[in-house]
Protein backbone atom coordinates (compact mmCIF):
# COMPACT_ATOMS: atom_id res chain seq x y z
CA UNK A 1 0.00 0.00 0.00
CA UNK A 2 1.46 3.22 -1.29
CA UNK A 3 0.76 5.95 1.80
CA UNK A 4 1.31 9.07 -1.00
CA UNK A 5 -1.74 6.99 -2.94
CA UNK A 6 -3.97 6.81 -0.22
CA UNK A 7 -3.44 10.14 1.27
CA UNK A 8 -4.39 11.60 -2.33
CA UNK A 9 -6.95 9.24 -2.21
CA UNK A 10 -8.14 10.40 0.99
CA UNK A 11 -8.13 13.73 0.14
CA UNK A 12 -10.07 13.85 -3.26
CA UNK A 13 -12.66 11.87 -0.92
CA UNK A 14 -13.07 14.13 1.55
CA UNK A 15 -13.52 16.83 -0.80
CA UNK A 16 -16.03 14.89 -2.73
CA UNK A 17 -18.56 14.09 -0.07
CA UNK A 18 -19.89 17.59 -0.05
CA UNK A 19 -20.81 17.30 -3.68
CA UNK A 20 -22.30 13.88 -2.44
CA UNK A 21 -24.30 15.65 0.41
CA UNK A 22 -25.69 18.58 -2.22
CA UNK A 23 -26.82 15.64 -4.88
CA UNK A 24 -28.12 13.84 -2.87
CA UNK A 25 -30.46 16.73 -0.99
CA UNK A 26 -31.20 17.98 -4.43
CA UNK A 27 -33.08 14.73 -5.71
CA UNK A 28 -35.54 15.70 -3.31
CA UNK A 29 -36.37 18.95 -5.19
CA UNK A 30 -34.89 18.66 -9.06
CA UNK A 31 -36.88 22.01 -9.62
CA UNK A 32 -35.65 23.96 -6.84
CA UNK A 33 -32.37 22.45 -7.84
CA UNK A 34 -32.68 23.17 -11.16
CA UNK A 35 -34.24 27.21 -10.86
CA UNK A 36 -31.72 28.14 -8.20
CA UNK A 37 -28.58 26.97 -11.00
CA UNK A 38 -30.02 28.52 -13.90
CA UNK A 39 -30.35 31.64 -11.84
CA UNK A 40 -27.24 31.54 -10.96
CA UNK A 41 -25.84 31.39 -13.97
CA UNK A 42 -28.30 33.97 -15.72
CA UNK A 43 -26.40 36.39 -13.18
CA UNK A 44 -22.97 35.64 -13.63
CA UNK A 45 -23.34 35.49 -17.73
CA UNK A 46 -25.76 38.50 -17.91
CA UNK A 47 -22.98 40.91 -19.01
CA UNK A 48 -21.57 38.57 -21.83
CA UNK A 49 -22.33 39.20 -25.61
CA UNK A 50 -24.55 36.49 -25.36
CA UNK A 51 -26.73 37.69 -22.10
CA UNK A 52 -26.69 41.09 -22.98
CA UNK A 53 -28.08 40.24 -26.69
CA UNK A 54 -30.82 37.65 -25.46
CA UNK A 55 -31.62 40.08 -22.45
CA UNK A 56 -30.32 38.07 -19.20
CA UNK A 57 -31.12 40.43 -16.60
CA UNK A 58 -34.51 40.73 -17.57
CA UNK A 59 -35.17 37.37 -17.03
CA UNK A 60 -37.20 36.40 -14.17
CA UNK A 61 -37.96 32.67 -14.28
CA UNK A 62 -37.50 29.41 -16.37
CA UNK A 63 -40.90 31.00 -18.59
CA UNK A 64 -38.99 34.00 -19.13
CA UNK A 65 -35.26 31.74 -20.45
CA UNK A 66 -37.34 30.01 -22.72
CA UNK A 67 -38.72 32.40 -24.66
CA UNK A 68 -35.64 34.47 -24.57
CA UNK A 69 -33.61 32.17 -25.90
CA UNK A 70 -34.23 29.75 -29.05
CA UNK A 71 -33.56 26.17 -29.01
CA UNK A 72 -29.63 25.73 -30.54
CA UNK A 73 -27.46 22.80 -31.98
CA UNK A 74 -23.57 23.30 -32.47
CA UNK A 75 -23.86 24.84 -35.87
CA UNK A 76 -25.90 27.66 -34.54
CA UNK A 77 -22.62 28.26 -31.74
CA UNK A 78 -20.82 27.75 -34.25
CA UNK A 79 -20.14 31.79 -35.08
CA UNK A 80 -20.16 32.44 -31.56
CA UNK A 81 -17.38 30.13 -31.04
CA UNK A 82 -15.52 31.40 -33.98
CA UNK A 83 -15.37 34.87 -31.94
CA UNK A 84 -13.79 32.96 -29.38
CA UNK A 85 -11.14 31.39 -31.09
CA UNK A 86 -10.15 34.89 -32.15
CA UNK A 87 -9.02 35.49 -28.82
CA UNK A 88 -12.71 37.39 -27.93
CA UNK A 89 -13.73 37.92 -24.64
CA UNK A 90 -17.17 37.57 -22.32
CA UNK A 91 -18.70 35.87 -25.38
CA UNK A 92 -20.51 33.22 -24.23
CA UNK A 93 -20.49 33.67 -20.46
CA UNK A 94 -18.30 35.75 -18.49
CA UNK A 95 -15.64 33.00 -16.93
CA UNK A 96 -12.85 32.65 -19.39
CA UNK A 97 -12.68 29.85 -21.38
CA UNK A 98 -9.52 27.52 -21.02
CA UNK A 99 -9.42 25.15 -24.17
CA UNK A 100 -11.92 23.98 -26.60
CA UNK A 101 -12.52 20.48 -26.41
CA UNK A 102 -13.01 18.81 -29.93
CA UNK A 103 -15.53 16.41 -30.29
CA UNK A 104 -17.68 14.51 -33.42
CA UNK A 105 -19.93 16.35 -35.21
CA UNK A 106 -23.30 15.73 -36.88
CA UNK A 107 -23.40 18.26 -39.78
CA UNK A 108 -19.11 18.05 -40.00
CA UNK A 109 -15.94 16.39 -38.70
CA UNK A 110 -16.19 17.69 -35.32
CA UNK A 111 -17.30 20.21 -33.09
CA UNK A 112 -15.25 22.44 -30.46
CA UNK A 113 -16.81 22.64 -27.12
CA UNK A 114 -15.54 25.83 -24.99
CA UNK A 115 -14.40 24.82 -21.71
CA UNK A 116 -14.49 27.20 -18.21
CA UNK A 117 -13.59 26.50 -15.06
CA UNK A 118 -17.06 26.99 -14.26
CA UNK A 119 -18.01 24.02 -16.37
CA UNK A 120 -14.44 21.84 -15.33
CA UNK A 121 -16.30 22.48 -11.24
CA UNK A 122 -20.00 20.61 -13.23
CA UNK A 123 -18.11 18.05 -13.76
CA UNK A 124 -16.46 17.75 -10.74
CA UNK A 125 -19.27 18.16 -9.04
CA UNK A 126 -21.12 15.15 -10.90
CA UNK A 127 -17.76 12.65 -10.31
CA UNK A 128 -17.29 13.76 -6.83
CA UNK A 129 -21.30 11.84 -6.44
CA UNK A 130 -20.72 9.50 -7.88
CA UNK A 131 -17.39 8.26 -6.60
CA UNK A 132 -18.28 8.96 -3.25
CA UNK A 133 -21.68 6.36 -3.73
CA UNK A 134 -19.10 4.02 -5.52
CA UNK A 135 -16.55 4.15 -2.33
CA UNK A 136 -19.30 3.66 0.03
CA UNK A 137 -20.22 0.28 -2.26
CA UNK A 138 -16.66 -0.58 -2.31
CA UNK A 139 -14.45 1.32 0.52
CA UNK A 140 -11.20 -0.72 -0.78
CA UNK A 141 -11.34 1.93 -3.90
CA UNK A 142 -9.44 4.56 -1.40
CA UNK A 143 -6.61 1.81 -0.33
CA UNK A 144 -5.20 2.27 -3.93
CA UNK A 145 -4.42 3.37 -7.52
CA UNK A 146 -7.19 3.77 -10.26
CA UNK A 147 -6.17 3.54 -14.15
CA UNK A 148 -8.34 6.03 -15.98
CA UNK A 149 -8.41 5.44 -19.47
CA UNK A 150 -5.83 7.89 -21.19
CA UNK A 151 -6.69 8.30 -25.02
CA UNK A 152 -3.17 8.71 -26.76
CA UNK A 153 -2.66 11.05 -29.36
CA UNK A 154 -5.27 13.62 -28.29
CA UNK A 155 -6.53 16.14 -31.03
CA UNK A 156 -4.55 19.50 -30.80
CA UNK A 157 -4.12 20.58 -34.38
CA UNK A 158 -0.38 21.02 -35.16
CA UNK A 159 -2.46 23.53 -37.96
CA UNK A 160 -4.42 25.10 -35.02
CA UNK A 161 -3.70 29.44 -34.95
CA UNK A 162 -6.56 30.28 -32.64
CA UNK A 163 -6.23 32.18 -29.69
CA UNK A 164 -6.85 28.76 -27.95
CA UNK A 165 -5.68 25.81 -27.00
CA UNK A 166 -8.03 22.86 -28.79
CA UNK A 167 -7.65 19.22 -27.02
CA UNK A 168 -7.30 18.48 -22.92
CA UNK A 169 -4.07 18.04 -21.33
CA UNK A 170 -5.21 14.74 -20.53
CA UNK A 171 -8.63 12.95 -19.06
CA UNK A 172 -8.17 14.66 -15.35
CA UNK A 173 -7.95 17.82 -17.15
CA UNK A 174 -12.30 17.41 -16.69
CA UNK A 175 -12.17 17.66 -13.15
CA UNK A 176 -9.82 21.13 -13.08
CA UNK A 177 -7.83 22.45 -10.57
CA UNK A 178 -6.96 20.81 -7.23
CA UNK A 179 -9.36 17.64 -8.03
CA UNK A 180 -7.11 17.06 -11.41
CA UNK A 181 -3.83 17.25 -9.50
CA UNK A 182 -5.00 14.49 -6.41
CA UNK A 183 -6.50 12.26 -9.28
CA UNK A 184 -3.18 12.50 -11.36
CA UNK A 185 -1.69 11.39 -8.07
CA UNK A 186 -3.38 8.32 -7.72
CA UNK A 187 -3.56 7.30 -11.36
CA UNK A 188 -1.36 3.93 -11.77
CA UNK A 189 -0.31 5.17 -15.30
CA UNK A 190 1.37 8.78 -16.32
CA UNK A 191 -0.66 10.80 -18.29
CA UNK A 192 2.34 11.16 -20.96
CA UNK A 193 1.68 8.16 -22.29
CA UNK A 194 -1.05 10.51 -24.50
CA UNK A 195 2.10 11.60 -26.59
CA UNK A 196 2.71 8.01 -27.79
CA UNK A 197 2.59 8.09 -31.46
CA UNK A 198 3.28 4.48 -32.06
CA UNK A 199 -0.27 2.45 -30.87
CA UNK A 200 1.53 -0.72 -30.21
CA UNK A 201 4.17 0.97 -27.67
CA UNK A 202 1.40 2.73 -26.52
CA UNK A 203 -0.72 -0.26 -25.24
CA UNK A 204 2.38 -2.51 -24.81
CA UNK A 205 3.77 0.93 -22.36
CA UNK A 206 0.03 1.04 -20.67
CA UNK A 207 -0.18 -2.46 -19.96
CA UNK A 208 3.44 -2.71 -18.37
CA UNK A 209 2.11 0.18 -15.96
CA UNK A 210 -0.64 -1.58 -14.67
CA UNK A 211 0.72 -5.14 -14.60
CA UNK A 212 3.37 -3.45 -12.31
CA UNK A 213 0.53 -2.47 -10.17
CA UNK A 214 -0.33 -5.45 -7.54
CA UNK A 215 -2.32 -3.14 -5.62
CA UNK A 216 -4.46 -1.82 -8.89
CA UNK A 217 -7.99 -0.92 -7.45
CA UNK A 218 -10.03 0.83 -10.06
CA UNK A 219 -10.22 0.70 -13.92
CA UNK A 220 -12.16 3.38 -15.80
CA UNK A 221 -12.48 2.96 -19.87
CA UNK A 222 -14.95 4.38 -21.85
CA UNK A 223 -15.64 1.45 -24.54
CA UNK A 224 -15.24 -2.16 -22.89
CA UNK A 225 -13.24 -3.01 -26.49
CA UNK A 226 -10.52 -0.61 -25.35
CA UNK A 227 -9.96 -3.09 -22.25
CA UNK A 228 -10.11 -5.67 -24.43
CA UNK A 229 -7.18 -4.48 -26.38
CA UNK A 230 -5.31 -3.68 -23.48
CA UNK A 231 -5.57 -7.14 -22.14
CA UNK A 232 -4.58 -8.89 -25.46
CA UNK A 233 -1.17 -6.53 -25.59
CA UNK A 234 -0.33 -7.84 -22.21
CA UNK A 235 -0.25 -11.13 -23.50
CA UNK A 236 1.33 -10.85 -26.61
CA UNK A 237 3.81 -8.40 -25.09
CA UNK A 238 3.92 -10.99 -21.76
CA UNK A 239 7.79 -12.02 -21.52
CA UNK A 240 8.80 -8.79 -22.74
CA UNK A 241 6.66 -6.60 -20.20
CA UNK A 242 8.01 -9.40 -17.12
CA UNK A 243 11.19 -8.68 -18.17
CA UNK A 244 10.84 -4.88 -16.80
CA UNK A 245 9.22 -5.60 -13.76
CA UNK A 246 10.66 -5.83 -10.16
CA UNK A 247 11.58 -9.69 -9.50
CA UNK A 248 9.14 -10.61 -7.23
CA UNK A 249 6.03 -9.04 -9.07
CA UNK A 250 7.09 -10.76 -12.29
CA UNK A 251 7.10 -14.13 -10.48
CA UNK A 252 4.10 -13.88 -9.45
CA UNK A 253 2.47 -12.75 -12.87
CA UNK A 254 4.42 -15.80 -13.99
CA UNK A 255 2.68 -18.14 -11.89
CA UNK A 256 -0.93 -16.90 -12.54
CA UNK A 257 0.02 -17.13 -16.08
CA UNK A 258 -0.73 -14.61 -19.30
CA UNK A 259 -4.24 -15.61 -20.13
CA UNK A 260 -5.74 -14.99 -16.48
CA UNK A 261 -6.22 -11.16 -16.01
CA UNK A 262 -8.47 -11.46 -13.23
CA UNK A 263 -5.68 -12.88 -11.07
CA UNK A 264 -3.64 -10.36 -12.17
CA UNK A 265 -4.73 -7.90 -9.81
CA UNK A 266 -6.35 -9.17 -6.52
CA UNK A 267 -7.37 -6.45 -5.02
CA UNK A 268 -9.11 -4.98 -7.92
CA UNK A 269 -12.49 -3.66 -7.17
CA UNK A 270 -14.16 -1.84 -9.85
CA UNK A 271 -14.45 -2.13 -13.50
CA UNK A 272 -15.97 1.18 -14.92
CA UNK A 273 -17.73 1.35 -18.76
CA UNK A 274 -19.99 1.89 -20.91
CA UNK A 275 -22.81 -0.59 -21.25
CA UNK A 276 -25.61 0.40 -23.26
CA UNK A 277 -26.88 -0.88 -26.30
CA UNK A 278 -23.97 -2.29 -28.98
CA UNK A 279 -21.42 -1.50 -25.48
CA UNK A 280 -23.36 -4.50 -23.44
CA UNK A 281 -21.78 -7.23 -24.95
CA UNK A 282 -18.54 -5.92 -23.87
CA UNK A 283 -19.38 -5.50 -20.54
CA UNK A 284 -21.26 -8.83 -19.59
CA UNK A 285 -17.72 -10.15 -20.88
CA UNK A 286 -15.67 -8.20 -18.37
CA UNK A 287 -17.99 -9.54 -15.66
CA UNK A 288 -17.39 -12.76 -16.96
CA UNK A 289 -13.91 -12.23 -17.86
CA UNK A 290 -13.33 -10.80 -13.71
CA UNK A 291 -16.06 -12.47 -11.27
CA UNK A 292 -14.89 -11.15 -8.27
CA UNK A 293 -15.13 -7.17 -9.46
CA UNK A 294 -18.38 -4.48 -10.32
CA UNK A 295 -18.17 -3.86 -13.51
CA UNK A 296 -20.25 -0.80 -13.58
CA UNK A 297 -22.29 0.89 -16.31
CA UNK A 298 -21.08 4.59 -16.85
CA UNK A 299 -23.65 6.88 -17.04
CA UNK A 300 -24.67 9.34 -19.80
CA UNK A 301 -21.69 12.00 -20.28
CA UNK A 302 -21.02 13.76 -23.06
CA UNK A 303 -18.10 16.47 -24.17
CA UNK A 304 -20.82 19.16 -23.31
CA UNK A 305 -22.61 17.73 -20.10
CA UNK A 306 -23.01 15.01 -17.43
CA UNK A 307 -26.29 13.81 -18.22
CA UNK A 308 -26.70 10.79 -15.51
CA UNK A 309 -24.48 9.18 -12.97
CA UNK A 310 -24.40 5.91 -11.31
CA UNK A 311 -26.21 6.67 -8.02
CA UNK A 312 -27.53 4.05 -5.49
CA UNK A 313 -27.85 1.31 -8.43
CA UNK A 314 -29.65 3.88 -10.91
CA UNK A 315 -29.15 6.69 -12.96
CA UNK A 316 -30.57 10.03 -12.05
CA UNK A 317 -30.05 13.32 -14.13
CA UNK A 318 -26.81 15.21 -12.99
CA UNK A 319 -29.44 18.15 -11.61
CA UNK A 320 -26.67 19.63 -9.77
CA UNK A 321 -24.15 20.24 -12.76
CA UNK A 322 -26.53 21.81 -15.77
CA UNK A 323 -29.70 23.00 -16.29
CA UNK A 324 -31.50 20.56 -18.18
CA UNK A 325 -35.13 20.87 -20.67
CA UNK A 326 -36.74 17.86 -22.40
CA UNK A 327 -38.05 17.88 -25.88
CA UNK A 328 -41.12 15.82 -25.85
CA UNK A 329 -42.60 13.26 -28.96
CA UNK A 330 -45.41 15.86 -29.43
CA UNK A 331 -42.57 18.68 -30.02
CA UNK A 332 -43.12 20.32 -26.31
CA UNK A 333 -40.31 21.69 -24.48
CA UNK A 334 -40.69 20.28 -20.53
CA UNK A 335 -38.52 20.66 -17.36
CA UNK A 336 -36.73 17.50 -15.71
CA UNK A 337 -38.94 17.28 -13.02
CA UNK A 338 -42.04 17.28 -15.34
CA UNK A 339 -40.43 14.11 -17.03
CA UNK A 340 -43.05 10.75 -17.12
CA UNK A 341 -41.77 7.15 -16.42
CA UNK A 342 -42.08 5.07 -19.55
CA UNK A 343 -41.65 8.06 -22.31
CA UNK A 344 -38.97 9.11 -25.03
CA UNK A 345 -37.45 12.68 -24.99
CA UNK A 346 -34.54 14.25 -26.56
CA UNK A 347 -31.88 16.31 -23.93
CA UNK A 348 -31.38 19.91 -23.96
CA UNK A 349 -28.88 21.32 -21.71
CA UNK A 350 -27.99 24.82 -20.87
CA UNK A 351 -23.92 24.84 -19.21
CA UNK A 352 -21.34 26.63 -17.92
CA UNK A 353 -19.13 26.65 -20.87
CA UNK A 354 -21.51 28.80 -22.68
CA UNK A 355 -23.93 26.97 -24.21
CA UNK A 356 -27.48 27.90 -23.62
CA UNK A 357 -30.56 25.60 -24.54
CA UNK A 358 -27.99 23.55 -26.72
CA UNK A 359 -29.83 20.60 -28.19
CA UNK A 360 -27.72 17.56 -27.11
CA UNK A 361 -28.62 14.83 -29.95
CA UNK A 362 -29.23 12.32 -27.48
CA UNK A 363 -32.34 10.41 -26.92
CA UNK A 364 -33.38 8.90 -23.49
CA UNK A 365 -36.46 7.17 -21.63
CA UNK A 366 -37.64 8.17 -18.00
CA UNK A 367 -37.10 5.13 -16.37
CA UNK A 368 -38.44 5.76 -13.26
CA UNK A 369 -37.80 8.16 -10.29
CA UNK A 370 -34.99 8.95 -7.39
CA UNK A 371 -36.95 10.61 -5.09
CA UNK A 372 -38.54 13.18 -7.55
CA UNK A 373 -35.58 13.50 -9.51
CA UNK A 374 -35.81 11.25 -13.45
CA UNK A 375 -34.14 8.31 -13.81
CA UNK A 376 -33.09 7.99 -17.62
CA UNK A 377 -31.76 5.48 -20.12
CA UNK A 378 -30.17 6.55 -23.41
CA UNK A 379 -31.76 5.08 -26.16
CA UNK A 380 -29.68 6.53 -29.32
CA UNK A 381 -28.84 9.37 -31.06
CA UNK A 382 -31.04 11.75 -32.49
CA UNK A 383 -30.67 11.49 -36.61
CA UNK A 384 -29.03 8.96 -38.53
CA UNK A 385 -26.07 8.15 -36.39
CA UNK A 386 -23.30 4.80 -36.43
CA UNK A 387 -21.93 4.88 -32.96
CA UNK A 388 -20.67 1.10 -33.18
CA UNK A 389 -17.39 1.90 -30.35
CA UNK A 390 -17.32 5.73 -29.97
CA UNK A 391 -16.70 7.40 -33.24
CA UNK A 392 -20.47 9.00 -33.81
CA UNK A 393 -20.73 8.56 -37.70
CA UNK A 394 -23.55 10.56 -38.93
CA UNK A 395 -25.20 9.83 -42.38
CA UNK A 396 -24.71 13.78 -42.98
CA UNK A 397 -20.85 13.89 -42.33
CA UNK A 398 -20.74 10.89 -44.85
CA UNK A 399 -22.60 12.31 -47.88
CA UNK A 400 -19.63 15.37 -47.35
CA UNK A 401 -17.32 12.79 -47.30
CA UNK A 402 -18.71 10.80 -50.73
CA UNK A 403 -19.17 14.68 -52.13
CA UNK A 404 -15.47 15.97 -51.68
CA UNK A 405 -14.92 12.13 -52.89
CA UNK A 406 -17.24 12.22 -56.13
CA UNK A 407 -17.84 16.01 -56.94
CA UNK A 408 -20.88 16.41 -58.48
CA UNK A 409 -21.48 12.58 -58.74
CA UNK A 410 -18.27 12.32 -61.24
CA UNK A 411 -17.57 9.06 -61.38
CA UNK A 412 -19.17 7.40 -58.47
CA UNK A 413 -20.80 3.83 -58.13
CA UNK A 414 -24.49 4.23 -58.13
CA UNK A 415 -24.35 2.32 -55.17
CA UNK A 416 -21.90 3.80 -52.73
CA UNK A 417 -22.95 3.56 -49.14
CA UNK A 418 -21.25 2.61 -45.64
CA UNK A 419 -22.34 -0.57 -43.64
CA UNK A 420 -21.30 -0.58 -40.22
CA UNK A 421 -20.29 -4.49 -39.16
CA UNK A 422 -20.24 -5.77 -36.10
CA UNK A 423 -18.95 -8.83 -36.62
CA UNK A 424 -16.28 -10.15 -33.69
CA UNK A 425 -12.46 -9.33 -34.58
CA UNK A 426 -14.53 -7.06 -38.06
CA UNK A 427 -15.69 -4.42 -36.06
CA UNK A 428 -15.72 -1.87 -38.71
CA UNK A 429 -17.48 -0.67 -41.83
CA UNK A 430 -17.93 -1.66 -45.50
CA UNK A 431 -17.94 0.84 -48.58
CA UNK A 432 -20.94 -1.17 -50.69
CA UNK A 433 -20.53 -0.35 -54.25
CA UNK A 434 -22.04 -1.36 -57.49
CA UNK A 435 -18.58 -2.04 -58.60
CA UNK A 436 -15.50 -2.37 -57.71
CA UNK A 437 -12.96 0.64 -56.87
CA UNK A 438 -9.34 0.86 -56.75
CA UNK A 439 -7.27 1.07 -53.28
CA UNK A 440 -6.55 5.00 -53.81
CA UNK A 441 -10.33 5.40 -53.28
CA UNK A 442 -10.57 3.71 -50.23
CA UNK A 443 -7.82 5.03 -49.09
CA UNK A 444 -8.74 8.93 -49.80
CA UNK A 445 -12.48 7.89 -47.78
CA UNK A 446 -10.62 6.25 -44.98
CA UNK A 447 -8.35 9.94 -44.55
CA UNK A 448 -11.71 11.98 -44.73
CA UNK A 449 -13.32 9.61 -42.48
CA UNK A 450 -10.46 10.21 -40.29
CA UNK A 451 -11.50 13.99 -39.87
CA UNK A 452 -13.90 12.98 -37.29
CA UNK A 453 -11.94 12.93 -34.07
CA UNK A 454 -13.62 9.69 -32.51
CA UNK A 455 -13.13 7.55 -35.90
CA UNK A 456 -9.88 8.56 -36.04
CA UNK A 457 -9.02 7.43 -32.46
CA UNK A 458 -10.87 4.37 -32.82
CA UNK A 459 -8.64 2.95 -35.51
CA UNK A 460 -5.79 4.18 -34.36
CA UNK A 461 -6.81 2.37 -30.67
CA UNK A 462 -7.36 -0.89 -33.31
CA UNK A 463 -11.07 -0.56 -32.30
CA UNK A 464 -12.31 -0.32 -35.53
CA UNK A 465 -10.75 -1.93 -38.66
CA UNK A 466 -9.79 -0.19 -41.76
CA UNK A 467 -12.56 1.07 -44.47
CA UNK A 468 -13.10 -2.10 -46.82
CA UNK A 469 -15.37 -1.88 -50.18
CA UNK A 470 -17.85 -4.58 -50.65
CA UNK A 471 -19.45 -5.40 -53.95
CA UNK A 472 -22.87 -6.01 -54.44
CA UNK A 473 -24.36 -5.24 -57.78
CA UNK A 474 -27.94 -3.34 -58.14
CA UNK A 475 -31.00 -5.64 -57.23
CA UNK A 476 -34.42 -5.05 -58.38
CA UNK A 477 -35.72 -2.43 -55.83
CA UNK A 478 -38.13 -4.03 -53.60
CA UNK A 479 -40.33 -1.36 -51.89
CA UNK A 480 -40.82 -1.43 -47.45
CA UNK A 481 -44.35 -2.94 -46.33
CA UNK A 482 -46.34 0.60 -46.04
CA UNK A 483 -43.38 2.99 -47.92
CA UNK A 484 -44.42 4.25 -51.11
CA UNK A 485 -41.91 4.38 -53.96
CA UNK A 486 -41.55 8.48 -54.02
CA UNK A 487 -40.71 7.96 -50.03
CA UNK A 488 -37.57 6.00 -50.40
CA UNK A 489 -34.57 8.60 -50.48
CA UNK A 490 -30.64 7.41 -51.09
CA UNK A 491 -28.61 6.50 -48.44
CA UNK A 492 -25.00 7.06 -47.59
CA UNK A 493 -25.43 5.18 -44.12
CA UNK A 494 -27.32 1.40 -43.81
CA UNK A 495 -29.19 0.58 -40.93
CA UNK A 496 -28.29 -2.01 -39.18
CA UNK A 497 -30.52 -4.65 -36.89
CA UNK A 498 -29.63 -3.64 -33.13
CA UNK A 499 -29.78 -5.87 -30.06
CA UNK A 500 -34.47 -5.91 -30.10
CA UNK A 501 -34.49 -6.64 -33.40
CA UNK A 502 -35.97 -2.81 -34.35
CA UNK A 503 -34.36 -1.63 -37.47
CA UNK A 504 -32.34 1.70 -36.59
CA UNK A 505 -29.09 3.56 -37.45
CA UNK A 506 -29.29 5.00 -33.76
CA UNK A 507 -26.96 2.25 -32.51
CA UNK A 508 -24.49 4.73 -30.18
CA UNK A 509 -23.11 3.72 -26.84
CA UNK A 510 -23.00 7.15 -25.20
CA UNK A 511 -21.80 10.66 -25.48
CA UNK A 512 -20.03 10.55 -25.91
CA UNK A 513 -18.43 10.85 -25.42
CA UNK A 514 -18.67 10.62 -25.84
CA UNK A 515 -14.64 11.68 -26.09
CA UNK A 516 -15.38 11.45 -26.07
CA UNK A 517 -13.06 11.96 -23.16
CA UNK A 518 -12.81 10.08 -19.76
CA UNK A 519 -13.56 11.51 -17.03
Amino acid sequence: MNPATVIAQGLWAAGNLVSAARFAAALHDPQQAQAAWLKKRLLEDANSSFGREHGFSTIRDARDFTRAVPLRDWNAFSPWIDRLRKGEKAVLSMAPVTHLAPTSGSSGARKLIPFTHTLHHAFAQAVGAWMTDLTRAEPGLLTGPAYWSISPLAAEDADETGALRVGFADDADYLGGWKARLARLVMAAPADLRHERDIDTFWRRTATCLLARRDLRLISVWHPSFLDLLLRSAEQNWNEILSTLPPGRAAELRRTGPRSPASWWPSLRVISCWGDLAAEPGLRALEAEFPRCRVQAKGLLATEAVVTIPWRGVYPLAICSHYFEFLTEQGDVIAAHELETGKAYEVIVTNGGGLWRYRLGDRVECTGHSQRTPLLRFLGRIGNVSDLCGEKLSELFIAQVFAAQWPHGKNRPLKAFLRPNQHPGQTGYDLVVDRPVDESCLATLEANLRQNPHYNLARQLGQLRELRSSVEPENPLTIPQNQRLGDIKPKVLEAIENKVGQRSTNISLTSRSSEESQT
